[in-house]
């Protein structure tokens, strides 16, 4: 099989750690050609483990764009907010692009998006990992083979956890909706993306409610400092004082996005003035820390999801109702429990997952994606960004649904940005 060649724009933790570790660990499959990351330490270091030559690192994606290098794909793992402008452009140069999600934080340029992708030699892919697991694999599985006979009901959870809220969506790069995206859009349109998936129909109703309730001033201790290090009185009784995160033993996850050297003397000077040695309660955050939505789709099918900061496990756990029985499951514990009703019994199936992030759905995406591109089968991939649209619209008016207390019909809204 063709070896693919790879462009990666953005080098932080997704696109170094998550997704290009597969070239490493396939290297008969996948070669990293040319990066753009901003953050030299990164650039370098990345050009540095994938051997790629100084006159293909850039520190933007415009530069790289223009030289029209020769590679199969181009990778797109910078912030939120700056997806949508070089995708467009990749597109325009005919490159098959991955897009981390979400695809825009706007809906009309998730759309301009799929028409611009249309209008491409190249095509679009969405990374949306989840479906690719071998949970959610086997759980889409057991549903289309009629295991539990027709499928009525699905309640759907994302159980945050407390110190991921905190680093990621308070101190961290999601913590605000206008340097962000909506919690429901940066967090949960995996989310949506698996509901739809899993019901296979179009959602037809949908309402959502939810607040920022916690993280805010207001519930901050009594003398406060906007700073942990800078004298908290209440570090003992705080669960959330950065140091007890931040300044362990173990450097791994969440210490390895505070600071490019991982020693404690830097790790400690990163938090007296950097963001993620902030108070939680004296942020700039405005996303939620809990939300719920409700929906119905064309088959009449319910589902419901609660995202919620406030968990000890960083985890998804689902129950999924049908006429003959119904399947239990919590994705870290890699197990699904299926009861049937005509008898009682139960079953319990454990899944075998590789070491890769997102419970072995970073690795499950490029694996396919990779195998897809050499086989030049364009359209068969499982999250192409047509699929993924409509879930990223199910985000976009569970958040219009919250702010203005509404019941969203989804037809309606697609008209409205037709």
């Amino acid at each position: 099989m063709k070896k693919i060649k790879a462009i990666l724009i953005g080098a932080g933790n997704r696109g170094t750690e998550c997704l290009a570790s597969y070239a490493i660990n396939n290297p008969q499959e996948l070669e990293f050609v040319a990066v753009a990351e901003p953050n030299k330490i990164r650039r370098d270091l990345f050009a540095r483990v994938h051997n790629i030559p100084h006159d293909m690192c850039f520190s933007s994606w415009e530069p790289l764009l223009e030289k029209k290098i020769e590679a199969d794909t181009v990778l797109i793992c910078t912030q939120d907010n700056l997806h949508y402008l070089p995708a467009v452009s990749a597109l325009q140069c005919n490159y098959n692009v991955l897009l981390e999600k979400p695809m825009s934080t706007s809906p009309e340029e998730c759309v301009s998006l799929i028409n611009i992708a249309e209008k491409s030699t190249g095509s679009l892919a969405i990374c949306h990992v989840l479906r690719y697991t071998p949970f959610f694999t086997k759980l889409k599985q057991l549903l289309d083979s009629g295991t539990i006979g027709d499928l009525v009901s699905i309640a759907h959870n994302e159980n945050v956890g407390y110190y991921h809220y905190a680093h990621s969506y308070v101190r961290g790069n999601w913590g605000n909706r206008k340097k962000s995206s909506p919690m429901i859009l940066a967090k949960s349109c995996h989310d949506m993306d698996l509901l739809l998936w899993l019901v296979g129909s179009d959602c037809q109703y949908l309402s959502s409610f939810g607040s920022l309730s916690h993280f805010k001033a207001q519930n901050a201790p009594p003398n406060s400092p906007k700073h942990c290090l800078d004298g908290c009185d209440s570090k003992v009784v705080c669960p959330y004082y950065a140091p007890k995160h931040y300044l362990t033993s173990i450097v791994d996850w969440p210490s390895t996005t505070i600071s490019e050297d991982s020693s404690l003397e830097a790790r400690t000077k990163a938090l007296q003035k950097g963001p993620y040695g902030r108070c939680v309660y004296h942020c700039d955050n405005d996303v939620v820390d809990h939300q719920v939505v409700n929906m119905e789709f064309k088959n009449k099918v319910t589902a419901t999801f609660t995202m919620c900061a406030f968990t000890n496990e960083v985890s998804r756990t689902i129950k999924i109702m049908g006429t003959k029985g119904e399947i239990r499951g919590a994705i870290d514990k890699n197990e699904l429990e299926i009861t049937t009703f005509l008898d009682g019994t139960k079953q319990i199936i454990c899944l075998i997952t590789d070491d890769s992030g997102h419970n072995g759905g970073d690795f499950g995406l490029m694996r396919s994606y990779v195998a897809q591109l050499q086989t030049q089968n364009k359209e068969g991939f499982l999250t192409s960004g047509k699929v993924s649209l409509q879930s990223h619209l199910m985000s976009f008016a569970a958040e219009k649904s919250r702010l203005e207390s509404t019941v969203i019909d989804l037809g309606n809204y697609l008209l409205e940005l037709a």
